[in-house]
């Protein structure tokens, strides 16, 4: 009983270190928002701001930082691309795990090789084949590169699909019903709870992307919130006060999604390895 009290500390106190080292960072950051130049300048990033409601700079972020645009294309991008990731991702696993063909376990692997292949070795033909298809500065160009299916979403698929029994595709067979009406009637249903956990984790993922709307959509009109927070900092760079209030406003949204949602991240995960 000694060793497990014994074995419990340790593991809350590694988990609370961890915590905080992760939640450090933001301290300094929500300090400096706080201050007005001269308290900036003349006080420590450890130092509490004087005044805890000055949102002085929070209102200048918002109103010259262009982040409004650069939520609303963010927005627009995000749902358009998920949509999507959801459709192919979960055809693709119905495909895979329902139907026997040559060359199943070869696809299931060329998922895992395209994993391994570096992002960056892609780049140039990936940029030829936007341009050639009119797409570049066009929201289009991150949506269909945000579309594309990775492992970690078909794994996610696959195990839900493998845990769904496949004498209901039968049953609807006998009914009548074809691979379409079973996929959209029975199996997507059914797959909810993956669903949600790849658009949380791939939701998170893609708003924090920068560097495919920085490449891809070179027009500040069409700036995403991590682009205009990097075109904010220029005109800004002698007021970090400023930087840092415009930062909070990008990590927010993030952040309390987080939060809010991630029992279903763990929940989701959990349970596409089990079944």
């Amino acid at each position: 009983m000694k060793k497990f009290d014994l074995f419990k500390i340790v593991a809350y106190l590694i988990l609370t270190i961890c915590a905080l080292a992760t939640v450090f960072p933001l301290i300094p950051l929500l300090f400096a928002s706080l201050k007005g130049k001269e308290e900036f300048q003349n006080t420590g990033s450890l130092n509490p701001p004087k005044n805890w409601f000055n949102f002085h700079n929070f209102a200048v972020a918002w109103s010259q930082g262009d982040l409004v645009h650069g939520f609303f294309n963010t927005g627009i991008i995000l749902s358009v691309s998920l949509v999507g990731t959801i459709a192919i991702g979960t055809m693709a696993a119905y495909a895979i795990d329902r139907f026997n063909f040559r060359g199943k376990q070869l696809v299931l692997w060329g998922f895992l090789a395209a994993t391994l292949v570096p992002g960056v070795t892609t780049q140039v033909a990936t940029f030829q084949i936007i341009n050639k298809l009119n797409l570049y500065n066009t929201r289009w160009a991150a949506i269909i590169l945000y579309m594309g299916t990775d492992i970690i979403s078909i794994y996610i698929f696959l195990q839900f699909m493998a845990s769904i029994p496949k004498a209901l595709d039968e049953s609807a067979r006998i009914d009548g019903a074809g691979h379409f009406t079973i996929y959209f009637r029975i199996i997507l249903p059914l797959l909810r709870p993956a669903i949600a956990t790849v658009v949380i984790i791939k939701g998170i993922a893609m708003y924090n992307e920068f560097y495919i709307p920085f490449l891809y959509m070179p027009d500040p009109a069409l700036g995403t919130v991590s682009t205009a927070l990097y075109r904010f900092i220029g005109p800004f760079s002698a007021s970090w006060q400023v930087i840092c209030a415009a930062t909070l406003i990008v990590i927010l949204p993030t952040l309390t999604a987080f939060l809010l949602l991630q029992k279903f991240i763990y929940r989701g995960l959990s349970a596409g390895a089990v079944k």
